[in-house]
């Protein structure tokens, strides 16, 4: 199926986009990766007056180490940052994360920002997002702000930004401890949507004891959801057979998942379990040798 007609504009500047949004309100839509909208569009479930594309405003492009934070842009597409070897270290979830979504197709033109904004409760960045402490930073008429993630994700395909508001980057913690990571993920099939996530990073301090932990929960309730009892009994412990036996148990209590034709509630709980479980075994045994973890 076609989309419907369009109005196409192409802002040579963020303020240029800005005001294009305030200009068209609902009837505008930002194009970045395209790779949510326009499958929308070519079902007619979405049928924007105008598209607002945004591809060609370098200061959205690439990524930087501002004030203790990586920056990533907002039309960085996925694909860089699975490639991106110089932020596997301090970062390793973002490779981790991107070899998981999709294919290449999909990644070699869709965007981390694009992906968190179409708000997707089964959207592997929001997930890998909530586990990094991400913060968007939106620009609107009013001015900028900075949005937590766990703000951000109000509820399916919701977010917290305005109508005339764009997502411009995304602000990670550069992390000063050893730290490492896990995107774990089953589906049924190539491309498909995840049957239940689960992004893990874990930092430790020099005595091996956790200094911060990040978990999120993939496709198991409105939004990509926070195992918070998890992290917060992760904090201070070392990673211990006991520990990653009791965390992991933590982590399905705080997912809202449903029965449908992917699996029933119980089982997409259990996945959870098993995920988290072999996550921070993995976790352990790659940061031992670094600082003594058990």
């Amino acid at each position: 199926m076609f989309p419907n007609a369009f109005k196409y504009e192409a802002p040579t500047s963020v303020d240029e986009a800005i005001r294009l949004m305030d200009e068209y309100g609902y009837d505008g839509k930002v194009l970045a990766g395209g790779q949510s909208l326009l499958p929308m569009m070519k079902l007619r479930v979405a049928a924007p007056a105008v598209i607002i594309d945004i591809n060609k405003l370098d200061e959205l492009k690439g990524w930087s180490k501002v004030n203790g934070k990586l920056r990533i842009g907002a039309v960085t597409r996925q694909a860089e940052l699975e490639h991106a070897t110089e932020l596997r270290e301090q970062f390793p979830l973002l490779s981790r994360t991107a070899r998981w979504v999709a294919d290449p197709l999909v990644r070699n033109l869709g965007t981390v920002v694009g992906s968190l904004v179409h708000a997707d409760p089964a959207s592997d960045w929001g997930t890998a997002m909530l586990a990094l402490n991400a913060v968007v930073e939106a620009r609107g008429p009013k001015g900028e702000r900075l949005i937590p993630i766990d703000e951000f994700l109000v509820d399916t395909f919701t977010t917290a930004l305005d109508e005339n508001e764009l997502a411009v980057a995304l602000h990670l913690p550069i992390p000063t401890k050893p730290v490492a990571a896990r995107y774990m993920k089953l589906k049924r099939k190539a491309g498909d949507f995840a049957i239940a996530g689960l992004a893990v990073q874990v930092a430790v301090d020099n005595d091996g004891r956790v200094s911060e932990a990040g978990i999120g929960i993939c496709n198991c309730g409105p939004i990509p959801l926070r195992a918070v009892k998890a992290e917060e009994a992760l904090i201070g412990e070392r990673l211990t057979a006991k520990t990653i036996e009791n965390v992991s148990k933590l982590v399905p209590e705080e997912a809202e998942p449903v029965d449908d034709l992917r699996g029933s509630a119980d089982y997409k709980k259990d996945l959870l379990r098993v995920f988290a479980a072999r996550a921070l075994r993995e976790i352990a045994e790659e940061l031992h040798g670094k600082v003594e973890v058990q």
